[in-house]
């Protein structure tokens, strides 16, 4: 069993590309980028929707999205784990949880990706194969002896997107379980063991409407094999994956290094493409946040994108965008994205119109 990277593997679809120093991030297709905005304004909202197979080619083809950034993005994953093991937590009784959550990712991407991933099973003894990353291995399903992390974090390091698990009891979820290496400014270390109302506590303006609220009734009641989606966003300079409370001094500074000629450039839409599963056999919920980066020289080539783009910002209520971290930087947004929307219509739904 390895858990080297074998550079060189599957490079006529995967990218070698970095997230930090020189920032060689791309999109080869922009237009595959879920673009959040189904209008062209925006407020908080539960926004729930089945967690179903989607257009082919798109990011919604299969249960998960494994895409031309995921060896770059598992090795950006494994420095900021070196560097800080607190980001993945496992509280103990979480066990089964991540026993499940192995299962579910293996299963999706052995059946969805055959040609990169391989799934076999003899009883509890089960042979794991993860060609893009040059992994293979043997193991015993619910034995931690046999894996080289516990069974949350060993999937959790070969998975795209941060996840937490979330143990149900009290009529409420706790954070009991979670990785971060991609998140917009929230903390595994800091949250975990907090419940459902005390994690979304900084979170303006949809406390006050409720939305919480709804959220969490309409969690408690997600069934097995009935996993939703939903999506999240806020903007990012420079295409950094970490941008973590812990690492504010590093990408913290870098809002102050946009200029009209590099907006385009640098500045990047951050979607988070959020998915709920209810675990079989732990009875918790997985909550898959998996982020997608777009700078807005690419969000512009998609007319209709560019036009919605600035309207949403422009429009923006001010808690919301001092909240998501680019009030600051907005006025220089909306000038830029100015010269890109010539008013006319926008058709709905997030889809480029073909």
């Amino acid at each position: 069993m390895s858990l080297d990277f074998k550079t060189g593997a599957f490079n006529d679809f995967f990218r070698d590309e970095t997230f930090r120093g020189d920032f060689t991030y791309r999109n080869s297709n922009p237009r595959r980028f879920p673009f959040p905005f189904d209008r062209d304004d925006y407020m908080y909202s539960v926004n729930m929707e089945p967690h179903v197979p989607g257009r082919p080619g798109s990011v919604f083809e299969h249960i998960f999205d494994v895409d031309e950034h995921y060896v770059a993005e598992m090795k950006d994953r494994a420095k900021v784990l070196a560097d800080d093991p607190l980001r993945c937590q496992s509280l103990p009784h979480m066990t089964l949880a991540g026993w499940d959550t192995l299962e579910l990712v293996m299963e999706a991407k052995a059946r969805d990706y055959p040609q990169w991933f391989s799934l076999t099973k003899d009883g509890n003894r089960w042979h794991w194969i993860n060609r893009p990353l040059g992994i293979e291995q043997s193991f015993t399903f619910l034995d931690e002896s046999t894996l080289p992390y516990g069974p949350f974090e060993y999937i959790m390091r070969q998975t795209q997107g941060d996840w937490t698990l979330q143990d149900e009891r009290d009529g409420t979820l706790w954070m009991d379980a979670g990785i971060a290496t991609s998140q917009a400014d929230w903390s595994v270390d800091f949250d975990v063991g907090m419940n459902f109302h005390e994690w979304h506590a900084p979170v303006p303006l949809a406390h006050e409407k409720g939305v919480f609220d709804r959220a969490l009734k309409f969690l408690l009641k997600l069934q097995h094999g009935a996993p939703v989606r939903r999506f999240n966003w806020t903007m990012t300079v420079n295409p950094l994956l970490d941008t973590a409370p812990e690492t504010y001094p590093k990408w913290g500074p870098m809002k102050a290094t946009l200029t009209p000629e590099n907006l385009g450039q640098k500045q990047h839409l951050r979607v988070e493409l959020q998915t709920l599963y209810r675990l079989p056999r732990s009875n918790a919920i997985a909550f898959d946040i998996r982020c997608y980066l777009a700078s807005f020289d690419e969000i512009v080539t998609v007319p209709k994108w560019a036009r919605r783009l600035h309207r949403v910002i422009r429009d923006l209520p001010e808690e919301l965008a001092t909240y998501k971290g680019f009030l600051r930087n907005r006025p220089a947004m909306v000038e830029w994205l100015a010269k890109h929307d010539d008013g006319a219509p926008t058709s709905p739904g997030w889809w480029p119109d073909d």
